[in-house]
């Protein structure tokens, strides 16, 4: 196993918090942001000794992220970051639209002045990283932030934990389509105009955008199974 250099820079751990959260959030953030790729292993031993811990914290978050089939385990063999299942991203993205079309309808009945402030900071934030490859991730907490922030707005912010819970697929997928020409555009863009919507009050044209806005990956699968065949699998059985 060799993990990534990002990851092996940020193992620290806060010593007053338990470890096993800890080891499972900066694993779960290394896999979705495809620092560890589908296929890659994760040996337990090399992962205690990286993060200077005992074997048991280590298990306890591989046994999380199986939960969210981020991982296969496989007793008395290996551990290895699972490839991205097209059912659970469809499942996800279900879930996701289902949510944020009636998170947009109630912020859109009601505008709050303050969350089209930090909205419009949040899409200038994306704007300022357009045309920079390497900022990628900042572009994504970005985007996390815009759409968190309506949820917590809408009073329904443990939904939006709900929703991180189920996204590991889905938000690989984002990851692997994100660099195509033009995409980070056009996240902004629909942003932007999810955003303007709900500004003017206008519900169904929030609606209608937000939806847009959430089909673009998935109007995509298929070329990216095509580019990535070796990251997908649309056999999975789901948890």
């Amino acid at each position: 196993m060799s993990l990534p250099d990002t990851l092996c820079n940020d193992l620290r751990l806060d010593r007053s918090r338990h470890a096993a959260p800890q080891v499972f959030a900066k694993l779960r953030a290394a896999i979705v942001s495809l620092e560890l790729k589908p296929g890659a292993s994760l040996a337990r031993g090399e992962l205690a000794q990286a993060f200077g811990l005992s074997q048991t914290p280590i298990r306890d978050a591989l046994i999380q992220l199986r939960d969210e089939g981020l991982v296969d385990i496989y007793p008395q063999h290996t551990t290895s970051v699972s490839r991205i299942d097209i059912a659970a991203a469809r499942q996800a993205h279900f879930l996701r639209r289902s949510l944020e079309l009636e998170i947009v309808h109630v912020l859109a009945s009601r505008p709050d002045p303050s969350l089209i402030q930090r909205l419009q900071a949040h899409i200038d934030t994306q704007q300022s990283y357009l045309g920079e490859p390497g900022r990628y991730q900042d572009f994504i907490a970005a985007d996390f932030a815009f759409h968190r922030d309506m949820h917590e707005t809408a009073g329904v912010s443990a939904l939006w934990e709900l929703e991180q819970r189920h996204s590991g697929h889905l938000d690989r997928l984002r990851r692997l389509h994100l660099p195509e020409e033009g995409k980070a555009k056009r996240i902004v863009r629909d942003h932007q105009r999810i955003l303007d919507a709900i500004a003017a009050r206008d519900e169904a044209l929030a609606r209608q955008a937000l939806r847009e806005h959430l089909s673009g990956t998935l109007n995509q699968i298929d070329e990216i199974c095509r580019r990535y065949p070796d990251y997908v699998t649309e056999t999975r059985n789901l948890p």
